[in-house]
C-alpha cells in the first residue's frame, strides 16, 4: 500500500492540479516536441503537459505505452496516467447497442458482453470506460436512447449494475477488467424537446421516482468514477450544481468515489450563462466535487489563484487529488502502468471467433419481434430470397458509438444469408436511400420485379448510424426517404415478406405495419448483425427480445412512456383510436403507442394461463407469494421474459397506471407448462411522496402480468 499522504505532501501545486486534468492523446502525445495546436489553444506549456493525470481518445496500444512511458519519463513523482475511452457496446467485437441490449431482459447477458468489451479494451490499453450510461429515457426523439436502457427505472437499474460489476470486476488490477464510470448524472435524458444538451426542469419526486435510481444501482455496485451530465438541472448545470453533487451524491448516497466531468463541461458554464469566466467555473465545479476536469482548463489556470484568496484551502485539493491516486491504486497502475497491454496481447483477444460468437448471441437475442402474420421464421428448403432495401448489404449496421469497431468488418444480411442458405439464390436490390432527402424512386421497379420473382423477401429498412446517438436528434422520426413507399410496394406483389429495422432510436413504423405482414426490430445489432438476422430469419434462433421504449404511432406523442399516471379524465383503452371531447387524448392520433415497452413477440407460443397469489393482505413486514403459469404451446423451444407489474390504486400523490416491479427469464421446452414465482415485498411499493419521502401507504394495490398495454390475470390485494 502506497504512502499517498507522503506522496501528495512532495507534489509541488502544479503537480496537483496536473493529476486533476485530462487532455485528449494529441495534447499528451506532444511532450516529446513543440507544444502547438490543442495544447497551444488550451494555454498549457511543455512542463503542464507533463504534469497531466489522465487521458482520452487515444487510437490504439502503441500511442498508450509511448505516451505513458513519456509521461514516467517527465514525471519526477513517477505516477501514471490513467487511460479513457469511449466503450460503449464493444471495443472492437461490436455488440447490439445498449437500447437494444436491455431488450434482453437478460442481466447475464449484458455482463457478458461487458466482459468481453473490458477484455479487449484493457488488453488494447484502455483502463476505464465512460459506461453504463444509465439515463433514463422517455423520448425517442433524442439521439442518445441509443445508449439508455430506455423508460423503466428497474430495467436500467439492474442492467447497469450488472455492467459496472462485469467491467470492474472482483479485483480491478486484474488486467482483464477495467474501471466503469457510470453517467450522466443526472436527468440527462430528460432533455426538453428531446433535443440534446438541452434544458432539463423536472420536479424532485420525479428525479427520485424515475432518474435516480438506476445511478444509484450503478454506485451500489461499486462503480469508482462518476460523470455529471452536460445540461443545467432545474437552473444549474450538474457539473455545479451543489445539491446534486453534495447533498444528493456525496452525503446520501455516500459516494467516495471520483468525480470526472464531462467533454469541457466547465467551459460550458459560460456559456449556460452561469460563471463569468474560467475562474469563477473552476470554483463552482470544484465547490460541487469534481475531481477531474475534462479537456479544458479552468483547473489548471485558476486552482492556485481560489487557494490564495483564501476560496479553497489546499487541503481540499490534496483531498481530490488522494481520490485519483487511490482509483489508480485501485486499477494496479503504480504495480504497471501498462496493466499488461501490448500487441501481442491485443491481437490475441480481439475480433476472436469466440468474441464474434457471443456478439451473435446478443444480437439474436436483443431483436424484438414486433409483428409476425404467420410468416415467419422462413423454411430452409426456400428455393430463393430477394433482400430489398438500402440494408441488404450495409455493412454500417454498428451503430454511432462503434470504438474501435470497423464497419468492414461486420456481417451483413447478404452474408449471413449466404452462410445460413449457400444453395439458395439470393437476389439483392437496393431499391432506395435511407437519408431524408434521398427521394429516388428509381429502383423501386427493379425491386418489384425481384420480390415477384423470389419465394420470400426481406425488406432491410432503417436510419443511418449517424442519425442517432450524440447530438443526433430528430423532429421527424419515421424511416427516412421513401423506405415506406418502397415497403408498400414490395409487399403488395409477395405476401411471404418480412421487414429487418436497423436503427438506433423507436421509430413511427405505422406505414410498416399496415403493409408488411412481419417486422423484427433489430436495432444496430453490431458486428454480428448480419448472422444474427439470418438466424431469426430462419429459425435457427427464437426471437426473445421485449421493448425497452414505447415504439409511438405518431412523432407528436413523444415523449411516450408506459409507467405515465392518469389524469382527471382519462381515455379508456378501448377507445383509444376514437375521438372523445373534452377528455386527455389527440383529436388525430390515439393516445396508445404503436407498440408499447414490454411488447415482443415469439416463434413459441406461451399463454399465460394463470396468476396466483397467496394472501389478499399484507402488512409491512409480511410478503406475498406470487405465481405465475406459463405454458409453452408450440412445438418450438423458446425463452420469455415474464414481467410483474403493480397499480396504486389510491395514494397522496398520483402513481403510474402501471409499474414494472420484478421480471424473470424462464426457457420452456415445447408444450412444456412452468410455475414462475415472485414475491411482493413491502419496499417495492414505495414511493416519494409530496414531500420528498421514500413511502409505502396503506390501501390497494392490483398485480398483473403480461406487459404494459396487454396487462392479465389482475389480482387485488391491500396492504395494511
Amino acid at each position: 500500500m502506497m504512502d499517498f499522504e507522503k506522496l501528495i505532501s512532495q507534489m509541488t501545486f502544479e503537480e496537483k492540479v496536473g493529476q486533476l486534468a485530462q487532455y485528449n492523446a494529441n495534447v499528451c502525445m506532444s511532450i516529446d516536441g513543440e507544444i502547438t495546436g490543442p495544447a497551444t489553444q488550451l494555454g498549457l506549456k511543455k512542463e503542464d503537459v507533463c504534469k497531466v493525470g489522465s487521458v482520452l481518445n487515444f487510437s490504439c496500444v502503441e500511442d498508450m505505452q509511448n505516451i505513458q512511458k513519456t509521461h514516467l519519463e517527465n514525471d519526477r513523482n513517477k505516477i501514471p496516467m490513467v487511460f479513457m475511452m469511449d466503450v460503449i457496446h464493444g471495443f472492437r467485437t461490436i455488440f447490439p447497442i445498449p437500447l437494444g441490449l436491455a431488450c434482453s431482459f437478460d442481466t447475464e447477458l449484458a455482463a457478458e458482453c461487458s466482459k468481453m468489451a473490458a477484455l479487449e479494451a484493457s488488453a488494447n490499453g484502455v483502463n476505464v470506460t465512460f459506461a453504463p450510461m444509465v439515463d433514463y429515457a422517455r423520448d425517442a426523439r433524442w439521439g442518445r436512447v441509443m445508449e439508455t436502457c430506455g423508460e423503466e427505472p428497474l430495467l436500467s437499474s439492474r442492467i447497469g449494475a450488472a455492467c459496472v460489476k462485469a467491467f470492474q470486476g472482483d479485483d480491478m488490477k486484474n488486467p482483464d477488467n477495467i474501471g466503469a464510470c457510470v453517467k450522466h448524472f443526472a436527468g440527462y435524458g430528460g432533455a426538453e424537446a428531446g433535443r440534446d444538451y438541452n434544458t432539463v426542469d423536472l420536479a424532485e419526486r420525479t428525479l427520485r421516482e424515475f432518474y435516480f435510481p438506476a445511478y444509484k444501482a450503478c454506485i451500489d455496485a461499486g462503480a469508482k468514477l462518476l460523470m455529471p451530465s452536460f445540461n443545467s438541472l432545474n437552473g444549474i448545470p450538474s457539473v455545479a450544481n451543489k445539491w446534486l453533487m453534495n447533498k444528493v451524491l456525496r452525503e446520501e448516497w455516500g459516494y467516495d468515489g471520483v468525480v470526472i466531468s464531462d467533454y469541457n463541461a466547465l467551459g460550458e458554464l459560460i456559456t449556460h450563462g452561469v460563471a463569468k469566466n474560467g475562474e469563477e467555473a473552476a470554483k463552482r465545479a470544484f465547490d460541487c466535487g469534481c475531481d477531474i476536469e475534462m479537456c479544458s482548463s479552468a483547473y489548471y489556470h485558476n486552482l492556485k489563484k481560489l487557494v490564495d484568496d483564501g476560496v479553497f484551502n489546499e487541503k481540499d485539493i490534496d483531498a481530490a487529488v488522494l481520490r485519483v491516486l487511490k482509483f489508480k491504486e485501485a486499477l494496479g497502475l503504480f504495480d504497471d502502468p501498462y496493466r499488461g497491454a501490448s500487441r501481442a496481447r491485443a491481437d490475441a483477444v480481439t475480433l476472436t471467433k469466440e468474441h464474434r460468437e457471443i456478439a451473435r448471441k446478443a444480437a439474436a437475442r436483443s431483436a424484438v419481434l414486433l409483428k409476425n402474420e404467420n410468416v415467419l421464421p422462413f423454411s430452409t428448403d426456400v428455393k430463393s430470397i430477394a433482400l430489398i432495401g438500402p440494408f441488404a448489404d450495409e455493412h454500417k449496421i454498428l451503430g454511432m458509438w462503434k470504438c474501435n469497431g470497423r464497419v468492414e468488418e461486420s456481417v451483413t444480411v447478404y452474408e449471413g444469408a449466404k452462410a445460413v442458405l449457400p444453395n439458395t439464390k439470393i437476389t439483392v436490390v437496393k431499391g432506395c436511400g435511407n437519408e431524408f432527402n434521398d427521394l429516388d424512386r428509381s429502383g423501386f421497379d427493379e425491386a418489384v420485379k425481384a420480390a415477384k420473382n423470389a419465394d420470400v423477401v426481406v425488406l432491410c429498412l432503417g436510419e443511418p448510424m449517424d442519425y442517432s446517438g450524440e447530438g443526433n436528434c430528430r423532429t421527424d422520426i419515421r424511416l427516412p426517404g421513401v423506405q415506406e413507399e418502397l415497403a408498400a410496394a414490395v409487399a403488395a406483389v409477395n405476401p411471404n415478406t418480412a421487414a429487418l429495422i436497423f436503427n438506433g432510436r423507436p421509430l413511427v413504423l405505422n406505414e410498416i405495419a399496415k403493409t408488411v405482414p412481419a417486422i423484427l426490430e433489430m436495432w444496430f445489432p453490431g458486428t454480428e448483425g448480419g448472422s444474427a438476422a439470418c438466424d431469426l430469419l430462419f429459425g435457427k434462433a427464437n426471437p426473445e427480445g421485449k421493448l425497452t421504449m414505447s415504439f409511438p404511432k405518431a412523432t407528436g406523442q413523444c415523449p411516450i412512456y408506459y409507467n405515465h399516471t392518469n389524469t382527471g379524465r382519462p381515455k379508456p383503452v378501448a377507445k383509444d383510436e376514437e375521438r372523445l371531447y373534452y377528455n386527455s387524448n389527440y383529436i388525430d392520433c390515439g393516445n396508445l403507442p404503436l407498440y408499447s415497452f414490454g411488447h415482443g413477440l415469439s416463434y413459441s407460443n406461451f399463454v399465460y394461463e394463470d396468476m396466483a397469489i397467496d394472501k389478499a393482505e399484507m402488512t409491512k413486514n409480511s410478503e406475498i407469494n406470487v405465481k405465475i403459469t406459463l405454458y409453452n404451446d408450440s412445438d418450438k423451444e423458446g425463452r420469455e421474459t415474464v414481467q410483474l407489474y403493480m397499480r396504486d390504486m389510491v395514494a397522496s400523490v398520483v402513481r403510474p397506471v402501471q409499474q414494472l416491479i420484478d421480471f424473470k427469464k424462464v426457457a420452456l421446452a415445447p408444450h412444456e407448462r412452468k410455475t414462475v414465482e415472485f414475491t411482493v415485498k413491502e419496499e417495492m411499493l414505495r414511493f416519494w411522496n409530496f414531500e420528498n419521502e421514500l413511502v409505502s401507504e396503506s390501501g390497494e394495490f392490483r398485480l398483473s402480468t403480461g406487459y404494459a398495454d396487454h396487462l392479465v390475470h389482475p389480482k387485488m390485494f391491500t396492504l395494511k
